[in-house]
């Protein structure tokens, strides 16, 4: 605006002070553009008003595209620093869950549950879930935890429905819910949980866990005690069922996928054998799942129910 003023006082005040502007008469143009042009031209000289608001509008005109671009030019450069900061923040989460901070990486994560991005929610979620079954977490807190995990594993989903995490997350966090909505409102999103693990699978094939927890779906189904099914079927037309082969595709299948990612795919693979009789399987599975390197809690809880296994084999025997 300073600059639109200092044009306008700097504007001849008389007529004859600035003369009219000159345009071509050859090939650029015809001569009665010309003549139309230096009409126009005169018109706008001769009257010093019209003339001074015409410069006036220009001057804004080219402030107004000036501030444009440099909004612009700022908008740009703070989506690409936000980008940087998620992206940042993404590392530092994915460190911390790799060695095992889950305290830290749940404090980490919960300052931005606000966020709208997908890739840091499923990744709260996560967290808050993985809080939940630390043994020094209460019952009433873990409560809140699986709820709390739910509704962010749902908000990632919402952001982002072609993210695999998101979808797998938000399946198995739906199963956490249902045990504290009792065994009706876990049958009865059955089809919802596996619906969104197939979709993961779908959008990332390469994903062990998510062929894993397609192969719990299974064999959960398989093993399924007689009341259960009856409340199955009364919510159902066609209740949820699976065999324990179907299981025991998913466990090979994500074993295939990622060689000894999780030893619970292990010792599942182990038990699905000893349902299906196989004993001579059963036991080397076990087996590795019983010496499987324990980096966490369930990792030991694992090893355990492993050995006890095996050791009723050698009862037995």
């Amino acid at each position: 605006m300073a600059l639109a003023l200092r044009l306008w006082r700097s504007l001849p005040l008389g007529r004859s002070a600035a003369p009219g502007p000159r345009f071509p008469t050859g090939a650029a143009g015809s001569r009665e553009q010309c003549v139309l042009w230096r009409l126009r031209g005169a018109e706008v000289m001769g009257n010093p008003g019209a003339f001074k608001r015409s410069l006036l509008f220009s001057a804004l005109s080219y402030l107004g595209f000036e501030t444009y671009q440099v909004i612009s030019q700022a908008a740009v450069v703070h989506a690409a620093a936000k980008v940087f900061r998620v992206e940042e923040i993404l590392e530092q989460a994915d460190y911390l869950y790799e060695s095992g901070e889950t305290e830290k990486l749940y404090q980490l994560l919960s300052q931005y549950k606000e966020s709208e991005d997908a890739e840091l929610l499923w990744r709260l979620a996560r967290a808050s879930r993985d809080i939940a079954q630390l043994s020094g977490t209460s019952e009433e807190e873990k409560k809140l935890l699986v709820y709390e995990a739910l509704e962010y594993a749902k908000r990632a989903l919402e952001k982002d429905e072609s993210s695999f995490a998101a979808h797998k997350w938000y399946a198995i966090c739906i199963s956490d819910v249902g045990d504290y909505e009792g065994i009706r409102a876990k049958i009865a999103n059955a089809y919802k949980i596996k619906e969104h693990f197939e979709k993961a699978i779908e959008l990332n094939p390469k994903d062990a866990t998510a062929i894993h927890l397609m192969g719990i779906w299974c064999y959960t189904f398989a093993e399924m005690p007689w009341y259960q099914r009856r409340i199955a079927e009364m919510l159902f037309a066609t209740p949820p069922s699976s065999t324990y082969e179907e299981a025991l595709g998913y466990f090979h299948r994500a074993e295939q996928v990622d060689p000894n990612f999780y030893s619970k795919n292990l010792l599942l693979l182990g038990k699905t054998y000893l349902k299906l009789h196989n004993k001579k399987l059963a036991a080397f599975w076990l087996t590795k799942a019983k010496d499987y390197a324990a980096h966490t809690e369930e990792d030991k809880q694992i090893q355990t129910e492993a050995a006890q296994l095996l050791t009723g084999f050698s009862d037995k025997n």
